[in-house]
């Protein structure tokens, strides 16, 4: 999630925590933040995909400032939390249950929704896209 925003640059959705989960996703965020003239900062949890080396190694290698959360402090990632939390009260919760494909695509749409479509008030009323393209418009 960048947070000048609060769109959804990139994500992975697995049936099982491994480290690909996250590096494909850190590999379409970097190219999107490769032009940021702005230091970048990447959050996460202390899982231990964000431990491993090959993580660590791209965010030195890509300049990127490692943060994580404190042991048990989901306050510290609460942006996302928030992100979670919406997904599931406008998408998931008393859908039936569905087959993990099912699943996925119902998530990916909903990133797209959010993304694309639902508006914000700390954004003047746009979606995250809607205000990247504004202000960037405004920018120039």
């Amino acid at each position: 999630m960048d947070m000048f925003n609060s769109e959804i640059l990139s994500y992975g959705i697995s049936t099982r925590p491994t480290l690909e989960l996250v590096l494909k996703p850190l590999e379409e965020a970097l190219e999107i933040v490769k032009d940021f003239k702005y230091r970048t900062t990447i959050h996460s949890d202390q899982g231990w995909h964000y431990q491993h080396n090959k993580w660590v190694k791209a965010l030195k290698e890509n300049k990127i400032f490692q943060s994580m959360s404190r042991k048990g402090n989901c306050i510290d990632n609460s942006p996302m939390e928030n992100f979670f939390s919406l997904l599931k009260q406008e998408m998931y919760y008393g859908e039936e249950l569905c087959s993990f494909e099912d699943l996925k695509k119902k998530i990916e749409a909903y990133i797209k929704y959010y993304n694309t479509k639902r508006i914000k008030q700390k954004l003047a009323g746009m979606s995250p896209v809607q205000y990247r393209i504004h202000t960037s418009q405004l920018a120039a």
